[in-house]
């Protein structure tokens, strides 16, 4: 089944307007746009506030999931990334 995850093909239609993908078109669009919003949920309500510390451990915790979810979503939008208007 993992081997369907990784098949070619376009995860997220471009955005009508303006820059960047819109919402997922295929199955492995919605598992990663999911799959990012539980790992940033949960990294989030780990964060102790009294402590600098652990916020910005987590905050680069976040940082560090967010740059490959954003490189992965451009590669996987239809057109690719431009400006549209």
């Amino acid at each position: 089944m993992l081997h369907k995850f990784f098949e070619p093909g376009d995860w997220f239609a471009p955005k009508k307007i303006g820059y960047g993908a819109g919402l997922p078109i295929a199955w492995q669009g919605w598992v990663l746009l999911f799959g990012y919003l539980a790992l940033v949920l949960a990294i989030a309500f780990g964060v102790d506030v009294a402590d600098e510390v652990d916020l910005a451990i987590n905050l680069g915790a976040i940082l560090l999931i967010t740059i490959p979810f954003i490189v992965i979503v451009k590669r996987g939008t239809k057109g690719g990334w431009k400006w549209r208007g």
